[in-house]
């Protein structure tokens, strides 16, 4: 369940809508999801605490709590992901989530302790959300109980400089950090730069696994490749200028030169 396509904008009301009522927004097993980062680095949980991962030891065993998928805190009861990541392909329930679903936030190494694991209360996921083209990959968690404001981070809005081209960015994951099925257990952050869109549009012309839309999808990456989200990373935060820009959503391997990441542009989800 990695990196996926995406297609059309979608409302913009979506997110704010789901995230509001709780904070102003102006300020293999073990895992089934693609995307470990490759080619980065371990941080901590307590530099990044708004990086969380999604879990489910019914689903995916107690190897990594569970870990399947990441996400970002949003507000102190909100944890945006990826649409894909509760698809039932992923969770394999046609019912829904399952009941033992949790995010786990401030630990750094999954097998560890330390942190809290607060039970997932509800889930929304965008209705406009396409499996075929990847359009709309996002959804967003409510958590039982809050995290402090302290984990949440600040989304970047339309027109945010963080947004340009060139710009110096990290992705964070507990994902595959090798693109042979190496999980990680700790942490991991990969540095990339946000790339321009033809980039991607150029990468991704013949229409396998998803059209580039740049109205709703974001390109970054290194062009050499080399560094990159992986299986299991998605729906972690893609990070520029303090602010979340992106949330991993598919692409063509990982790390592998003139395959660029494609992430779930935030700011086609904010009202214009």
């Amino acid at each position: 369940m990695r990196r996926r396509p995406i297609s059309r904008t979608w409302t913009g009301a979506a997110l704010l809508g789901a995230v509001a009522a709780v904070a102003p927004l102006l300020v293999p097993p073990p895992a089934a999801a693609d995307g470990v980062v490759v080619g980065g680095e371990p941080v901590r949980a307590e530099d990044s605490p708004w990086a969380v991962a999604l879990t489910s030891r019914d689903r995916f065993g107690g190897s990594r709590a569970g870990q399947f998928c990441g996400g970002v805190v949003v507000a102190p009861t909100k944890v945006a992901t990826v649409a894909h990541c509760l698809s039932a392909e992923v969770l394999g329930t046609g019912t829904g989530r399952p009941a033992d679903l949790k995010v786990v936030a401030g630990r750094t190494r999954l097998s560890g302790a330390g942190g809290q694991e607060v039970p997932v209360a509800g889930s929304w996921v965008n209705p406009e959300y396409d499996p075929v083209t990847n359009a709309g990959d996002l959804a967003v968690l409510t958590l039982a109980s809050p995290l402090p404001q302290s984990y949440v981070l600040p989304l970047a809005g339309r027109g945010d400089p963080a947004y340009r081209p060139g710009t110096a960015a990290a992705v964070y994951g507990w994902g595959d950090t090798t693109g042979f099925g190496t999980y990680a257990y700790g942490l991991r952050s990969a540095r990339v730069r946000v790339l321009p869109d033809e980039t991607c549009a150029r990468a991704y012309v013949s229409g396998e696994g998803g059209l580039y839309d740049p109205v709703t999808m974001l390109c970054a990456g290194e062009p050499e490749g080399g560094r990159d989200a992986c299986q299991g990373d998605s729906g972690g935060p893609l990070v520029a200028q303090g602010k979340l820009i992106g949330l991993v959503s598919w692409g063509n391997g990982c790390g592998e030169p003139g395959s660029p990441g494609v992430y779930t542009r935030v700011a086609a989800a904010l009202p214009q």
